[in-house]
C-alpha cells in the first residue's frame, strides 16, 4: 500500500517527535532503533523509509529539540510573556525541567553524548549553543551598561553553570540537595555580582 507524501511527512515527523523525547530522557544509546519505530507503531523495516543511518535521525532530534529559548523570544515579540535574563535562568533551573528531561534542553540531558556524536549533529548543537550565548549575553546587556565583551564572558559562564547545575541536580538521589543546588545557582547567577 502506497502513503501520500503528506503520511509519509507526518510519520517522519512523529518518529523525530518520539526520538528526540527519548533519547533526552535514556541518552543516544539508551534506546534502540526497534524500540523507537514500535514506539511510533511501524516497523524497523519502515526505519530506512524515512533515514539514511540512525546518526541522521540523531540529528534530528537532536535538532528538533533546539531552539527552545529563541521560540520564547519570537512568542514575546508576538505579545507573549518576556523574556528576561532571570525568567530564563529561572525556568531552566526549575524542578519541572529537572523532572521532565524528555521535554528540556538536549544539551543537559545529552551533553556528553553529543561530545561523542557525529559532525553533523555537533555542528547544529554547537550553532545552538552560540545562539543561546549571544541571547543570554543581549538579556544581560539589556539590564545595564555591560560592554559586549563583559556580557559575552558572563554569558558563556552562565550558559555553562546552567548545564551543569541542572545536569547535577538530575544526577544527586538526594531531592533537598537537588533542590538547593538548584535554588543556589540560581540566586548567584542573577545576583548583581555575578
Amino acid at each position: 500500500m502506497r502513503h501520500s507524501k503528506a503520511e509519509k511527512a507526518k510519520t517522519h515527523k512523529r518518529i523525530v517527535a518520539i526520538a528526540s523525547k527519548r533519547f533526552r530522557e535514556e541518552g543516544l544509546a539508551g534506546i534502540g532503533i526497534a524500540d523507537l519505530m514500535k514506539e511510533a507503531g511501524l516497523t524497523v523495516g519502515g526505519f530506512y523509509r524515512h533515514f539514511k543511518s540512525r546518526d541522521d535521525l540523531v540529528a534530528e532530534a537532536v535538532g528538533s529539540a533546539l531552539g527552545f529559548w529563541k521560540r520564547q523570544v519570537d512568542a514575546a515579540a508576538s505579545g507573549g510573556p518576556p523574556v528576561t535574563y532571570e525568567s530564563l535562568v529561572d525556568d531552566y533551573l526549575s524542578e519541572a525541567h529537572r523532572n521532565h528531561p524528555g521535554a528540556g534542553c538536549p544539551v543537559s540531558a545529552l551533553a556528553g553524548d553529543i561530545a561523542r556524536s557525529d559532525k553533523r549533529t555537533r555542528a547544529l548543537v554547537t550553532r545552538q549553543i552560540q545562539d543561546n550565548i549571544e541571547l543570554i549575553a543581549t538579556l544581560i546587556r539589556g539590564g545595564n551598561n555591560k560592554d559586549k565583551s563583559t556580557a559575552r564572558s558572563q554569558a558563556a559562564l552562565a550558559y555553562c553553570a546552567l548545564v551543569g547545575a541542572i545536569g547535577v541536580a538530575r544526577a544527586v538521589s538526594d531531592e533537598q540537595l537537588s533542590r538547593e543546588i538548584l535554588k543556589t545557582v540560581a540566586q548567584l547567577l542573577k545576583s548583581p555580582a555575578s
